[in-house]
C-alpha cells in the first residue's frame, strides 16, 4: 500500500486528495456496476418465469447512482467522532490587530493607553533557521604567506568580500531605509564576544581584533551564527605610544614593508573575513604616504576596508575610492558615550539619518551596555519600517558567485 505524501497531514476520516478521490471513484463505481449486474440478473430470472402464467413476479429498473459530492457525503456519512469535533467548533480566524492580541492572550501596553492598530505585522526572522554562511576559507581565496594563508582574488575572479558575505535579508523592501551597523573589539573577552554573537541579529557586521587567544574558533562561531566578519587592525592613533593599540600596530613611521608585514601577520590569525575596519587609527588614517599601502593591499586581495567614522580627519575612505577598493564609513560611532541615554539618543539619529538618506552606517564597540542597548533597539527596528543589513550589501562588490 502506497502512502501519498499528504495523507500523514490530513484529518482522520477524512480524504480530499488525489488519491482520496481515485480511492471514492473507484468505490462507488464498483458499487454502481455491482448493482446494475443484478438488475440485469434479476430481470434475466424474471423474464425466464414468465411462461408461468398466474406465478406473480415483479419488475424493477435498477440505475447507476449519480456521483455524490463531498458536501453530499459529508452529510449522509453516519455521526463519527473526529478530532475536529472533539476539538470543539472551529475557531474564526482573527482579522484586526486588536483580535489578535487578544487571542493571543499577551497583554500589550502601549504609551498613553493607545489602543491596537487595524493590521499587525509580524516578521519571523530566519524562519527557516539562521542563514548558512559560505564555508571558509574557501580553497581558490588561499595564498601561502610566511605567517600563514592568507586572503587572495581567485582565478576565476571570486573575492573573500563577496563569497565570505552574509546575503542581504530576504525581507528587505526595496524603497524602505537601511542601516548597517559594525560592532567591533570582539575576540579579547570570551563573555562580550558571545554576548555580541547571541544576542545581536545576524545582520549585524562583527570585527574581531587580531590578539584573541582563541580567534579562529570565536570567528567560524560568529559565521556559523550567521554574522560576517572583519578584521580590526590596530592603527596609530594621534596620542601614540602613550595610547598603544598593540604591538602589532600600523604606525607612520614604520615604513610600508613593515606595516604590511604585521598586517599580513593579522590576516593569518584566522579565515572567513570580508575586509578592515580601522581600530583607532586617527594619524595614520590621516596620512596618505602611510595608508595608501594598506588600502592597496587590500584592494588586490579581494577585501574591503570600513572606516570607523571616530576620526574626521580619516581620508581613507576617498582613497579607497580612488583604488577600487570597497568602503564604507560609518556615519555615526553609537557608543562614543558609553551610557544607555547616549546610546539610545545616537540611535535615534541614526534611524532619522536613514530615512533622511536611505541608507545610514554606524558602528560601536562590544561593550556590554552597548549589546544590551543595541539588542533591544534591533528587535522592533523592521516594525519602525527600517531594514538591517550587513555591510557588505552596502556596497557594489563585482564578481560574486
Amino acid at each position: 500500500m502506497s502512502i501519498e505524501p499528504d495523507d500523514l497531514h490530513k484529518p482522520l476520516g477524512l480524504s480530499t486528495g488525489r488519491s482520496g478521490h481515485r480511492f471514492k471513484a473507484g468505490a462507488r463505481s464498483l458499487a454502481a456496476a455491482a448493482l446494475v449486474g443484478a438488475g440485469v440478473g434479476v430481470f434475466s430470472f424474471l423474464a425466464r418465469e414468465a411462461d408461468h402464467a398466474g406465478e406473480p413476479y415483479a419488475m424493477a429498473e435498477i440505475a447507476p447512482a449519480a456521483p455524490e459530492s463531498v458536501g453530499t457525503i459529508a452529510k449522509t456519512t453516519p455521526a463519527k467522532t473526529t478530532p475536529e469535533e472533539a476539538a470543539g467548533p472551529a475557531r474564526r480566524l482573527s482579522s484586526t490587530g486588536a483580535e489578535i492580541e487578544s487571542d493571543s492572550g499577551v497583554t500589550v501596553i502601549r504609551p498613553g493607553g493607545a489602543s491596537a492598530p487595524d493590521a499587525l505585522v509580524i516578521r519571523v526572522p530566519d524562519a527557516f533557521g539562521p542563514i548558512r554562511l559560505a564555508a571558509a576559507p574557501d580553497p581558490r581565496l588561499v595564498e601561502r604567506g610566511e605567517f600563514g594563508p592568507l586572503p587572495r582574488i581567485g582565478p576565476d575572479g571570486a573575492r573573500p568580500a563577496q563569497i565570505y558575505a552574509r546575503p542581504a535579508p530576504a525581507a528587505a523592501t526595496k524603497g524602505r531605509p537601511r542601516i548597517a551597523l559594525i560592532v567591533g573589539g570582539l575576540g579579547l573577552n570570551e563573555q562580550t564576544t558571545a554576548a555580541a554573537m547571541t544576542k545581536l541579529p545576524g545582520e549585524v557586521s562583527l570585527a574581531f581584533a587580531p590578539y584573541g587567544a582563541n580567534l579562529k574558533a570565536q570567528a567560524m562561531k560568529a559565521r556559523e551564527i550567521g554574522h560576517e566578519i572583519l578584521l580590526q587592525m590596530p592603527m596609530e592613533p594621534f596620542d601614540y605610544p602613550q595610547n598603544n593599540p598593540g604591538p602589532q600596530t600600523l604606525t607612520t613611521e614604520a615604513g610600508a614593508a613593515q606595516n604590511l608585514e604585521r598586517l599580513h601577520w593579522a590576516m593569518a590569525r584566522a579565515a572567513g573575513f570580508v575586509g578592515i575596519e580601522n581600530f583607532l587609527g586617527a594619524r595614520f588614517t590621516a596620512d596618505e604616504a602611510a595608508v595608501t599601502p594598506i588600502l592597496k593591499d587590500l584592494a588586490a586581495r579581494g577585501l574591503i576596508f570600513i572606516d570607523d567614522g571616530s576620526s574626521a580627519r580619516s581620508i581613507a575612505p576617498a582613497i579607497a575610492a580612488s583604488l577600487n577598493l570597497g568602503v564604507r564609513r560609518a556615519d555615526i560611532v553609537i557608543d562614543a558615550a558609553p551610557n544607555a541615554a547616549m546610546i539610545d539618543a545616537a540611535l535615534s539619529r541614526l534611524e532619522a539619518l536613514s530615512r533622511d538618506r536611505g541608507l545610514a552606517c554606524a558602528s560601536a564597540s562590544a561593550l556590554p551596555i552597548t549589546i544590551e542597548r543595541l539588542s533591544a533597539w534591533a528587535a522592533s527596528l523592521g516594525e519602525r519600517g527600517i531594514d538591517l543589513v550587513p555591510v557588505t550589501a552596502t556596497l557594489s562588490l563585482k564578481g560574486r558567485s
